[in-house]
């Protein structure tokens, strides 16, 4: 059997094709895809559709930016925001494709035993090389409406039973030492929606990642909560930033001078 077919060979015992030549991918491909609008529905149909009508724009605007885009990514900031669909962080910061890297999940929440979290920190900070973390929470956010319910039930907690209670558990027992007496709903929510927002920056800054950085002497990297307000799309910050003992010091030293 000489080289070509020893390919050949190698081919079709991986797909499962004996005695045959490889399949013409582009042709299979295209009649997949035909097949598959045929059958998605309107939902799923208006998200191909919009997505080549995306990429004809940019390639008619930057005609190398796919190629270019393609080669490697350098964003500056690291997202860690809710998954609501609300909140889209490039489209609410009109940023591009390689401006930011993204984790989102319920109530944007920064558990220290969470692989896909500190997996993503660790990315960001050693190999892309992010200068900033943003804590993303968000006005009327669903998660953290469930722990402030499940927080003022008169019943003993109880050990949590769904993969939703679980995750949120951590949040739910901290919103139970908070002060909410006296506050109306919308208020208690908001106090919530902001608290977990200075627990996920101080869970961050206790990561090894943030803290490796930081001690490794690299001072360009700054942790920071904000909350999106969906009322009126805008971003506010809650001035909690922290960097490295350092530039936290500088910074609060400059901040009195200004006053």
């Amino acid at each position: 059997m000489d080289k070509d077919d020893q390919c050949s060979h190698r081919w079709n015992v991986a797909f499962a094709q004996p005695n045959s030549r490889p399949t013409n991918f582009a042709t299979t491909a295209a009649t997949t895809t035909t097949t598959t609008l045929l059958t998605m529905g309107p939902g799923l149909e208006k998200i191909f559709s919009s997505n080549s009508h995306w990429l004809t724009a940019m390639n008619a605007k930057e005609p190398e930016f796919f190629e270019q885009s393609a080669k490697s990514q350098s964003p500056k900031i690291l997202w860690l925001g809710c998954s609501d669909s609300r909140v889209p962080e490039s489209l609410i910061t009109s940023s591009r494709p390689g401006d930011i890297f993204v984790h989102r999940n319920i109530a944007n929440q920064v558990h220290l035993d969470d692989d896909s979290v500190l997996s993503v920190i660790a990315y960001a900070t050693e190999v892309v090389g992010v200068e900033h973390i943003l804590v993303i929470g968000h006005t009327n956010c669903g998660g953290a409406t469930a722990c402030l319910d499940a927080s003022t039930e008169n019943t003993s907690p109880s050990e949590p039973t769904t993969p939703l209670a679980r995750w949120l558990a951590p949040l739910t027992k901290h919103v139970r030492t908070l002060k909410l007496e006296g506050l109306s709903k919308s208020e208690a929510l908001m106090k919530v929606v902001e608290e977990s927002v200075r627990v996920q920056v101080a869970n961050i800054i206790n990561t090894v990642p943030v803290k490796a950085t930081w001690s490794a002497g690299k001072k360009n990297l700054w942790v920071h909560g904000l909350v999106y307000e969906l009322e009126t799309g805008r971003l506010r910050d809650l001035g909690i930033s922290q960097g490295s003992a350092e530039k936290t010091m500088t910074n609060r030293i400059q901040s009195r001078g200004a006053r």
